[in-house]
Parts: C-alpha cells; structure tokens; sequence
C-alpha cells in the first residue's frame, strides 16, 4: 500500500485554558465560540447546589477551597491560564473577594487566573468607562450586588433591570434578551453590561452595539479577553471595543 504519512502533518499544537465554572452552566458551546482553533476550554465544575439562583448560590459556588480543588483538577492537561467563569460569584463579596479567589486559584497550582468579574474590571479600565447601564437575569438583591461590585471600582450604574430568575437561564431567548438590554440603555450610560456567564449572549452583540452606538460587554465575551490577553492571542468572536483593547 502507498501511503504517505507526511500528509498527516498535525494536529495545531494544542493551547489550553482551565475553566471553572458553576454546576448549572449550560452554554459550553458559546464559550467555544471566543477562542481561536488552537485553543483547548478544558472545564471543571463547582459541587452542585440544591438552591436557586441568588445571594446565597453565589456565595455557594464560590467558596474558594472548591475553586482550588477544581483549579487542581485541570491542570494535568497543563492550561495556560484557569478562568473561574461566574459573574455573581466573583462579584458577591466584593472587589477584595474577587482578588482573593485568583489568588486562590494560583496557590492551587495555576499559572495565571481570571475570574469573570475580574475582567469586567479590567475592560471598564482599559476602556475609561464610569458609567454603566446593566442587565442581569438575577432577582433583585443579586443585582444590587452587581451595583456594589460596580461602585468599589468607581462605576456607576446609571440603569439596571433584571429578569428575575431563580434557574434555567439559559433558556432565555435572544429577543428577550435583545428587548431588555434596549430597555436597559441610558443616554448617560457608556457602555451596557450584560451579566452571568448562563446567559446567551453571543449573536446579539453586534446588532445590539450597531443600535446603541456603546459597547455591549457580556460575561462570556470578557472571560475570554482576559484569558488570551494573557495568552497572547486574539479573541474570536463579536464587539468592536476588543479592537480598542487588543
């Protein structure tokens, strides 16, 4: 038989990010859909939660001996980068909280950690913003806690709205989504954030930014920033402000 081994040439070399993320995340695909083809999404999961979507799960999902037991759980397949992928775990108890659970995630073993929250506050600085409208599909008290979070970097929240969902998340329609983010904008307001990590977001960025003529920042999208900015590759994927910051 002629066979030639040569054109078998491959595969890419692979780069990989560690993702933690919380046990009723559901959009996995999306997340996919942010990274170049060289890069691996090599997922661990927080201890499952009998409880909804709220103050107390974010505070669940987001005990740090978790994180650094799911930190230790990747890193066999050795990941550039571990990114806890949760926007109200990272935010619930506040900016110094936040820092800490990177930490928490590097003295796991890690080279280097994001957390989704974490890189909200990167992109709000990269990108001089101070003025926030925002979207979660959280209760209300939840949201209140986004407001916090956004207040400790210096951000103002100059409208919010929120769906009030205890679960199923990312069921959420697109159109839904799309009707509340334009409820949501503020003439004040430079920029919208479109919070938690369950819900999609993917396809409407870009309409949604051509309408508003602002930014539409959305968890997914700014967990994977920030992880390959510190990968040093590009992001694939929708939002104009990623040319202004990459």
């Amino acid at each position: 038989m002629d066979f030639d081994f040569l054109a078998f040439e491959g595969p890419l070399a692979q780069r990989g990010i560690g993702v933690i993320a919380p046990f009723d995340l559901a959009l996995e695909r999306e997340l996919w859909r942010w990274v170049p083809m060289e890069v691996s999404l090599h997922l661990a999961r927080t201890p499952y939660e009998p409880v909804p979507v709220s103050m107390e799960m974010a505070r669940l999902v987001s005990d740090s001996h978790h994180l650094a037991g799911a930190t230790r759980d990747v890193l066999h397949v050795e990941p550039e980068v571990v990114a806890y992928l949760c926007t109200s775990g990272s935010f619930v108890n506040g900016v110094d909280y936040e820092r800490s659970l990177t930490k928490a995630i590097c003295d796991a073993g890690a080279p280097d950690a994001v957390t989704t929250s974490g890189a909200l506050a990167e992109v709000l600085t990269q990108l001089d913003l101070h003025r926030v409208s925002v979207l979660t599909p959280y209760d209300a008290d939840l949201t209140r806690a986004l407001h916090d979070f956004l207040a400790e970097l210096g951000v103002e929240t100059v409208a919010s709205d929120h769906l009030g969902l205890g679960g199923g998340i990312w069921k959420v329609s697109y159109r839904t989504i799309a009707e509340r983010i334009l409820a949501a904008d503020h003439g004040d307001a430079e920029a919208i954030f479109v919070s938690c990590t369950n819900l999609p977001t993917y396809d409407v960025i870009e309409p949604l930014e051509a309408a508003l003529g602002k930014p539409v920042l959305t968890a997914n999208q700014l967990t994977m920033w920030a992880c390959l900015r510190r990968m040093n590759l590009p992001i694939v994927g929708p939002g104009r402000w990623l040319r202004d910051v990459s």
